[in-house]
C-alpha cells in the first residue's frame, strides 16, 4: 500500500536491498518475476506489518490460541491484500515512481508490466483475499470491506497532505478492528488497539520515508519525514510513546493489573533502541530500523495474546 514500502528492483533481476525470499525469484519463470515483484511477494516485511495488528485485535479479544485458524486466514489475507494494494499503488504512482531513483524500475513505472495487465493481477489478488475474508463472521467481514475506501484514497494522500503516513496508519491498522470483530463484539479496547497501531505505523513509516527525502523534495512528494525536518527522532519517539500508551490503555480495559502492562515492556525497549540508534541521514540504517518493526510487531502481538488468554 505504501508508495515507499518496497525497495527498487532492477528490470533484469528484480533484486532489492531488503529482499528476503531470494529463492522465490530464482525459481519463478522469467515471465512471472515482474508480477511477483509488483505484488512484493519477494519482500515479506509489508505483509507482516499488515498482519500484526490483526493479531493484536484477535489476541486481546481472547481468540488465541483457540482460533489459530483465523490467524492463519488473516496471514493469507494480509499477503494477498498487501499485494493487491501494492499493485494499485504502483498503477496510480507510475509517473511519480519514474522520477524517483529508488522506484523508477518498478514493473509498471518501467513498462515491464502494462497497466491493463496490472489491473488483471490486482483483481486476481483481491479475489484470493476475498476467500480469506469469507472465513470470518459477518460483522468482521463488514468491517474489512469498509477499509476499501481509505485504501483506494491512500496513494493520493502524498499529493495533498504532509502526513500521508497518518493515512497509511488508518489503512495498515485496520486489521486490529477485523481481528477483534472476528471473535468479539465492538468494545473500547478494540478502538484503543486501533488508535495505538496508527501511531506505530506513523512512527515506522516516518523512518522509512527518510530514504527518499531528497528525491521527494525535488518532485514535490510530501511526507512526515520532510515535515519533521530535523526533529525526526523526537517525532518518532512521540509516535511510539503514544502507541504504547494507547495499547496499555487497551490492555488495562481487559485486565487492570500492572503485571499485564508489563507484557509490553519488551516492545517498549525495542522502540527505545530504534529511536536512540537511528541515523537519520543513513538510508541503509533507516531501512534496517524500519524492517525491525516486524520483530516489534511480534513482541506486541505476544503481549496482546498473552493478556487476552489470561483475562
Amino acid at each position: 500500500m505504501n508508495a515507499r514500502r518496497n525497495e527498487t528492483s532492477t528490470s533484469e533481476t528484480f533484486a532489492v536491498p531488503d529482499i528476503e525470499l531470494t529463492g522465490l525469484m530464482r525459481v519463478l519463470p522469467a515471465a512471472a518475476r515482474p508480477y511477483a515483484s509488483l505484488a512484493r511477494l519477494d519482500r515479506p516485511i509489508g505483509w507482516w506489518l499488515l498482519f500484526w495488528p490483526c493479531i493484536y485485535g484477535l489476541g486481546l479479544a481472547g481468540g488465541l490460541p483457540q482460533r489459530w485458524d483465523l490467524a492463519l486466514w488473516m496471514l493469507l489475507g494480509a499477503i494477498a491484500m498487501r499485494g493487491a494494494g501494492c499493485v494499485y499503488n504502483d498503477i496510480v504512482d507510475r509517473d511519480l515512481d519514474a522520477q524517483v531513483e529508488r522506484t523508477r524500475n518498478r514493473p509498471v513505472a518501467s513498462g515491464a508490466v502494462r497497466v491493463k495487465q496490472a489491473w488483471i493481477w490486482l483483481v486476481s489478488l483481491s479475489l484470493f483475499g476475498l476467500i480469506s475474508l469469507l472465513q470470518f463472521r459477518w460483522t468482521a467481514e463488514l468491517v474489512a470491506l469498509a477499509s476499501l475506501a481509505p485504501v483506494a484514497a491512500y496513494p493520493f494522500m502524498k499529493r495533498i497532505t504532509w502526513w500521508p503516513q497518518a493515512w497509511l496508519g488508518l489503512v495498515f491498522s485496520w486489521g486490529a478492528l477485523v481481528g477483534w470483530m472476528a471473535v468479539a463484539d465492538a468494545a473500547l479496547p478494540m478502538l484503543l488497539i486501533y488508535a495505538g497501531s496508527i501511531f506505530w505505523v506513523i512512527g515506522y513509516d516516518t523512518i522509512y520515508a527518510l530514504q527518499d527525502r531528497e528525491d521527494d523534495a525535488l518532485i514535490g512528494i510530501r511526507s512526515s519525514a520532510r515535515a519533521l525536518g530535523g526533529s525526526v527522532k523526537p517525532g518518532v519517539a512521540v509516535f511510539y510513546a503514544l502507541a504504547l500508551l494507547l495499547w496499555s490503555a487497551a490492555i488495562w480495559q481487559v485486565r487492570p493489573q500492572m503485571l499485564a502492562l508489563a507484557a509490553l515492556l519488551p516492545a517498549a525497549l525495542h522502540f527505545v533502541w530504534q529511536v536512540v540508534s537511528l541515523r537519520v541521514d543513513d538510508g541503509h540504517d533507516a531501512l534496517a530500523k524500519f524492517r525491525s518493526n516486524r520483530f516489534a510487531g511480534l513482541l506486541v502481538a505476544l503481549a496482546m495474546a498473552t493478556v487476552g488468554a489470561s483475562a
